[in-house]
Order: C-alpha cells, then sequence, then structure tokens
C-alpha cells in the first residue's frame, strides 16, 4: 500500500499517548493519515547556521520528520514573503502586503530545501500532500529533481479573486507553480472559483467543466474540500470536562452571569477589534444586559515579531481597557481578555459553557472554531453561533446568525437576539448545524482528497458525495 508524504510548514507532534497536538492542521491530518503508513515533514521550528540531519520521530504508524532552517531563511521565507505578503494577500489585505525581492528569493530558496531534503526520503508510488501557502512552489521543486509522485495541495486560507493575485509581483511563478500539482484543493466553492477565474483568464488555462485544466501538456484538477470535525468527539470531550476543577472554577467566577466567548489568534484577519466596537455598541444600545452577561476572548499571540502584530495587540489591548473602563462596575467586569493559549480538553469546556460564540473574521478560509463551538453544545440546552458570512464555515452552516463584522450596529443587534433566543429556537438551529458537521466529519476529508488525487478518472462530484449531502442538508427548514 502506498504511503502517504504529508509535507507542510511546521510538523505538530502529537503527545505520547497518540492524541494530536492542538490547532486545526495538526487534528485534520491525524485523521486523514489513519488507515495509511506515513510520513509527515516540515520545519522543527527551530533555526541553525548549518541545518543538521532530519530528525525522525516515530508515533504509530506514522513518522515525524523535522528540519531545521537557517536565520536568513527564516526572516525571508517565514517572516517577509510567507507572512509579510502572501498572507495578508490571501486575506484580501492587499494593503499590508510589504514586497521586498530578496524576501521571494528566501521563498524560493526554502521550497528548494524543503524539495532537496524530502526528496531523498521520498518512494516512486508515495502519494504526497502539501499544505497551505508557505510552500507554492514545492511541486515544481520536486519535479525539477525528477519525483513523478502524484501530488496534491491544499490551501487552508481563502483564495482571492484574480485582481487581487495578480497585483502580487512574480504571480505567475508564485501562484501559477500551483499547477504542477495534480490536485488543487480549496476549502469553498468561492475560493476555487476565484482560483478558475485566474486559471482561465491570466493563465490561459482550458478546462471543458471548470474542475480539470490544461496548460500546454500539463493536466491537472481543482476541487472544494471543506475542513470538519469530529462532532460527537468533541461533545464528549466536553461533556466529561464539566466535572473537572477547571469548569467548576469558571462557573464560579461568573457568579451567573450568561457567558459569551470568543477564541481565535492574535491576527487581524480574525477581526478582534471589528468585534471589540460591536459588543461596545451593544453595551451602548442593551443596558438591561449589563450585569448580566460576561464576554471572554481569548486571544493567544501569533507572530508578535511581525510590526502589524505587535501593532495589533497593543490596540486589542487598549480596546478592551476601553470597554471596561467605560461600562465596569465594582462587581462586575464586561469584558475578560486572555492573551495566552489552553489545551484543547479546557477550550471544549469554555465553548460548552459559552451562550453566544462570537465567530467574526473578516475573512477565513474555513474557521474550525465555529464548528468546535456547535459540537461542543449541549443539545438540550445550545447556545448560539454568531458567525461571520465572510468565514468559510459560513458556505455551511447557515443556519447560524450570520452578519457583517464591519457593521458594528448589526453585531451588535445579533448578540442581543443570540442571547435572547427561545430555546425551541436554539434548538432548531442547532440540530441543523449539527447535521451538516455529521454530513461532513473530519475523517472522510483527508480520504475525499486522496481518494481524488490517486483516482484521476473519478468525478469529483462522486468523491465529494457527502460534502454535497451536506449542503442539502443546511437547506433544508429548521423542524
Amino acid at each position: 500500500m502506498s504511503r502517504i508524504v504529508v509535507i507542510s510548514n511546521r510538523v505538530s507532534l502529537p503527545d505520547e499517548a497518540g492524541n494530536p497536538a492542538p490547532g486545526g492542521l495538526a487534528v485534520a491530518v491525524e485523521a486523514a493519515m489513519r488507515g495509511y503508513d506515513g510520513v509527515w515533514f516540515g520545519w522543527s521550528g527551530n533555526v541553525a547556521e548549518s541545518p543538521g540531519d532530519l530528525v525522525h520521530i516515530q508515533r504509530g504508524h506514522v513518522s515525524y520528520v523535522l528540519t531545521d532552517v537557517r536565520p536568513a531563511d527564516f526572516e525571508e521565507y517565514y517572516q517577509g514573503f510567507a507572512n509579510g505578503v502572501l498572507w495578508p494577500i490571501l486575506h484580501y489585505r492587499l494593503d499590508l502586503a510589504d514586497f521586498h525581492e530578496a524576501d521571494l528569493d528566501g521563498y524560493r530558496r526554502v521550497n528548494d530545501f524543503f524539495a532537496e531534503r524530502v526528496g531523498a526520503l521520498l518512494e516512486p508510488d508515495d502519494i504526497i500532500w502539501v499544505h497551505d501557502y508557505h510552500l507554492m512552489l514545492l511541486a515544481r521543486a520536486l519535479r525539477a529533481r525528477g519525483h513523478h509522485n502524484r501530488i496534491g495541495f491544499f490551501l487552508h486560507t481563502p483564495m482571492p479573486p484574480p485582481d487581487l493575485l495578480t497585483a502580487l509581483p512574480r504571480h505567475e511563478e508564485v501562484v501559477g507553480a500551483l499547477t504542477d500539482f495534480d490536485l488543487v484543493g480549496f476549502q469553498t466553492d468561492n475560493d476555487a472559483g476565484n482560483f478558475a477565474r485566474y486559471l482561465s483568464t491570466v493563465m490561459g488555462a482550458a478546462t471543458a467543466d471548470a474542475r480539470r485544466y490544461r496548460i500546454g501538456e500539463r493536466v491537472f484538477r481543482i476541487g472544494v474540500f471543506p475542513v470538519g470535525v469530529d462532532p460527537e468527539g468533541l461533545r464528549e470531550l466536553a461533556a466529561a470536562g464539566l466535572d473537572s476543577d477547571f469548569a467548576r472554577e469558571l462557573v464560579a467566577s461568573l457568579e451567573g452571569r450568561t457567558p459569551m466567548i470568543g477564541i481565535d489568534r492574535l491576527d487581524y484577519s480574525k477581526g478582534i477589534l471589528c468585534r471589540l466596537d460591536g459588543f461596545e455598541r451593544f453595551l451602548e444600545r442593551y443596558p438591561e444586559w449589563h450585569d448580566r452577561t460576561t464576554f471572554l476572548q481569548i486571544a493567544p499571540p501569533s507572530r508578535s515579531e511581525i510590526a502589524e502584530y505587535a501593532n495589533m495587540d497593543a490596540a486589542v489591548s487598549t480596546k478592551v481597557g476601553h470597554i471596561n473602563g467605560r461600562f465596569g462596575q465594582v462587581s462586575w467586569v464586561p469584558l475578560r481578555y486572555v492573551n495566552r493559549g489552553y489545551r484543547r480538553d479546557e477550550i471544549a469546556v469554555m465553548l460548552r459553557l459559552a451562550r453566544v460564540a462570537l465567530v467574526t473574521p473578516l475573512r477565513d478560509g474555513m474557521n474550525l472554531v465555529a464548528k468546535e463551538f456547535v459540537a461542543a453544545q449541549d443539545p438540550d440546552d445550545p447556545g448560539v453561533l454568531v458567525l461571520s458570512r465572510f468565514a468559510g464555515a459560513a458556505a455551511e452552516l447557515d443556519a447560524a446568525v450570520l452578519i457583517n463584522p464591519h457593521d458594528r450596529d448589526s453585531l451588535a443587534d445579533a448578540i442581543d437576539v443570540a442571547l435572547g433566543m427561545p430555546l425551541e429556537e436554539r434548538r432548531a438551529r442547532h440540530r441543523e448545524l449539527f447535521a451538516v458537521l455529521e454530513a461532513n466529519h473530519i475523517k472522510d476529508w483527508g480520504r475525499h482528497f486522496i481518494s481524488a488525487l490517486t483516482r484521476p478518472g473519478r468525478s469529483l462530484d462522486q468523491v465529494l458525495g457527502r460534502w454535497r449531502d451536506a449542503e442539502r442538508l443546511k437547506r433544508r427548514p429548521p423542524h
């Protein structure tokens, strides 16, 4: 049986018991590799002037293979081009992209370095699955070294329309290199459609069905593979955690107030400042909720060495202080802001206890917190998901309360609606949302992608049958 070789910028090691590390990619890859012998290759997180030998760590049937990178590579490839140029452009923030030719050189260099190091591990029948925007050039680098394996690529971020992609200097080299993969996967139809328009209008690719494309002699496909969660597993984890000291301390600290929650990396794409504006407007317009609800915002730091992120950290802290200073009382703090991460079981408990989740990114590939909140809820007394229309998850979870995160008045009104929603309506919405999660289970995500990659004659519509089922489910009226 062929091995699956997963390649990503970072490798997230499971614990000794085999439980995946926190984070959407780690959980998704772990589920995708069940039933396969495999390798997960990527950066160790260490920077060294002379990267040494590869580090091999065996966990069950998967070998985790780690490499260091050089300091200049980290600065140019990771901080410079990947997160200083590609990340903002992919999230529709052209104004934040800061292009330098040296950073693109570093991006090329690390993609070549990864191809050289992983290439020594490859066997002719390995199936290669590359993840995310850091490694768009990897298939081209592997092909140049004579590797003819089936190679797939999955983009976890959004894919913007051609007008934004073509603003990227050397876009033909970077985005155009995706055509060297055999299959390019996206989270939503909108993302796949944007890339399809880029292929047709910019690259001149020919297609008969907007799924299979040809450029010269090169034939490749694109598809939609929305990442899911394990709904039953998360529900059980959250319910079991209610008997923990962590849960008891959290409940006691609320003193009977209704909890709301937001959980995000501290990133400008997550819309945290807009969310806080909406929460402030809610407190202005609905004073009857004062001292009756508490909003807990969890925001672990992200890429703090990049100026935009450091500036955002300061702006969020200032805004939190302003809101609490304006509306807080001696016995009540309306907004709790925690700038650190938590274990997966603790996050599940916080989601379970929350009556309202505010998931309001300005742009997001999927946003698994939205799905995890739905999964963690008590079906007999579920909370309400307030969700940005610009999250990829909104394509599936339209039984949530959908909002425009740029409109603080609509967000304020949505919070009031969510807090006051009758039990029967909450149950009806939750049933519909949970059914969608079950129809698009995380255990099927990798199987669908690998099946589409390895069976080129098979229809993508057939491969994505469960996704179609989920689409039908979400259109059913609530019972």
